[in-house]
């Protein structure tokens, strides 16, 4: 992926819906998209969560009630949020922005395929990582 060049739409308006979970974003060729917070946490274009290359994702469950506690410009190419997990380390483009709102069915439908294969399910806590000993009671 090249980076922006005079085609890619960028954002006219981002609005944070708090309450409904979905980021707003209108681009500049007219089109809207409603993108969930979740569907941006688990598809986060961080380390983190794609790993270091092919085959190395992280597969993220438990984030349907994931919110987003602030959203940072960076650049004018593209916004940080801190999800209210924790997870700050994605860089989002606005080409990024664009694919997840543009692609969010097809997006939905592999994650859905990911858990099954996983076999784990969407709302399962995430593992904790050793030595995160957070005092998780089930």
């Amino acid at each position: 992926m090249a980076g922006l060049d005079r085609n890619t739409p960028t954002p006219q308006d981002i609005t944070v819906h708090g309450a409904s979970r979905v980021l707003e974003v209108s681009f500049s060729d007219g089109r809207r998209f409603r993108i969930p917070f979740e569907l941006m946490r688990v598809y986060s274009p961080s380390a983190e969560v794609q790993g270091h290359g092919p085959g190395q994702e992280v597969l993220q469950t438990g984030k349907r009630h994931v919110g987003l506690l602030e959203l940072q410009p960076v650049g004018n190419y593209a916004v940080q949020p801190t999800f209210d997990d924790g997870h700050s380390s994605g860089i989002f483009s606005w080409d990024y922005l664009y694919f997840l709102g543009d692609q969010q069915e097809q997006l939905w439908a592999d994650y859905e395929a990911r858990l099954q294969a996983a076999g784990v399910g969407r709302d399962d806590p995430m593992p904790e990582k050793a030595g995160a000993g957070c005092g998780h009671h089930h």
